[in-house]
């Protein structure tokens, strides 16, 4: 197939990169700035905001894979401009362009968009995915980890430190980024079912409870941390102070304190993908010690 992803440069897209080109697939990639050239793989120069860049992207490919999106923002209208408008704006362009498929990543937040500013904007986005007349399939990925991200980092360095606040009780869903990629291009391609809504994990029944993730992140790291459960005020208060001290650059934003303080971040099995189109295929134990691998390989822990 002939591929355009937004997205291509963050942590998911370029995982999902990767896996495009290894597959034997030709990938045009929107990005912001040079980036070096790689066999079977355009770059094509511009944003979400750039019209013509994305006329360009989505000019003589089979499928769109829409990665792009905005998880920390300072305020609504943040979230809007990227999640809401950026989706639209790409739907415009695979209209005008005449592509069918359209592979849209949203987020588990969006079954709960009153919880969140940025589950709300996912829910917005998804609706303009399903009004938009396209073949469109989305998914809904639980909390993405795997090399190169730094989302999920101040995890495993909490775990390394042998103490880990974690948010009240509750239980989660994982996917390790490369079986999020492998979905994605499953989703892409000619014989995948249209207007698909899904819900994708590494398998485990029922998640993983915050005490078992939290065990699961020593064990990849070597410790058996003290784990302390967070009523989600002191979350909030940790936002607080966290976007005081490191502003834009905060990782824990109120926000999201919201949103990881609600219970059920557990994918809902009957929105599950047909078995013959996609299975996980990376453990998550396995996932998360390559993981620290990684980051203890780069200096990160």
């Amino acid at each position: 197939m002939k591929l355009a992803v937004t997205g291509g440069t963050g942590f998911v897209g370029s995982h999902l990169i990767d896996a495009a080109l290894a597959a034997g697939h030709d990938v045009k990639a929107l990005t912001r700035r040079d980036r070096s050239p790689r066999e079977r793989l355009e770059w094509v120069p511009g944003s979400l905001e750039d019209r013509s860049a994305l006329e360009k992207l989505a000019d003589d490919v089979d499928a769109i894979i829409h990665v792009a999106g905005v998880i920390n923002a300072p305020g609504a209208a943040g979230f809007d401009k990227g999640n809401v408008g950026g989706t639209l704006a790409m739907l415009a362009a695979a209209t005008a362009s005449g592509i069918r498929r359209f592979v849209h990543v949203s987020s588990l937040a969006a079954r709960e968009p009153k919880l969140s500013l940025y589950g709300g904007s996912k829910a917005r986005a998804e609706e303009l995915v399903k009004s938009s007349g396209l073949d469109w399939a989305i998914v809904r990925p639980p909390a993405v980890y795997g090399p190169g991200d730094k989302e999920t980092l101040e995890l495993f360095r909490m775990a390394k430190l042998g103490l880990m606040l974690m948010p009240p009780r509750g239980r989660v869903s994982l996917i390790h980024v490369d079986d999020l990629a492998a979905l994605l291009l499953a989703l892409a391609g000619p014989a995948a079912p249209s207007s698909l809504l899904i819900e994708a994990d590494d398998g485990k029944p029922g998640g993983w409870t915050h005490r078992e993730f939290a065990r699961a992140l020593g064990r990849a790291v070597g410790t058996k941390p003290k784990i302390i459960s967070s009523p989600g005020i002191l979350l909030r208060l940790a936002a607080g102070a966290d976007q005081l001290l490191r502003g834009p650059r905060a990782k824990l934003t109120v926000d999201r304190a919201a949103y990881f303080s609600h219970r059920n971040w557990v994918i809902e099995p009957k929105r599950g993908c047909p078995p013959d189109l996609w299975r996980p295929g990376m453990p998550t134990e396995q996932g998360l010690a390559q993981t620290a691998a990684w980051y203890r390989e780069q200096g990160w822990l």
